[in-house]
């Protein structure tokens, strides 16, 4: 089964309900791809820690499923795809994360997909698409 993952970019977008989010998340429902993982490193990048700003997308994160552990292994081969892109000083340690959690096979959804296509580029089998 393909295991989509969001990156903080694509939680900012989808969370907003408009027409074209909705539609993304409808369609990845019917491809049976939803509900996507967050690993927890994420909320970091995406929530303020302030009721207000952050409720809309706290009310989308109840609907995902929250990686709440990084294991030793993910994280070494997070630590690998960084060095690989040659790249490892400017691409963060998150969105290397991100990649890791959707390997093999997995989809990852990103509102800033060029660091996420660098790392993707040497993960296994890893796509980064537009949310």
């Amino acid at each position: 089964m393909t295991t989509v993952v969001l990156d903080s970019g694509a939680i900012t977008r989808l969370a907003r309900k408009d027409h074209l989010s909705a539609a993304r998340i409808e369609s990845l429902k019917r491809h049976g791809i939803w509900p996507p993982v967050v690993p927890s490193v994420v909320l970091v990048e995406c929530l303020t820690g302030r009721q207000r700003i952050d409720a809309v997308t706290n009310r989308f994160l109840k609907g995902c499923d929250i990686e709440e552990h990084l294991p030793k292994q993910i994280a070494r081969n997070a630590g690998k795809l960084r060095d690989q892109t040659g790249r490892a000083s400017e691409i963060s340690a998150v969105d290397a994360v991100v990649v890791a959690v959707a390997e093999p096979d997995g989809i990852v959804l990103s509102a800033d997909p060029e660091d996420l296509r660098a790392l993707a580029a040497h993960a296994q089998g890893v796509a980064v698409e537009a949310p």
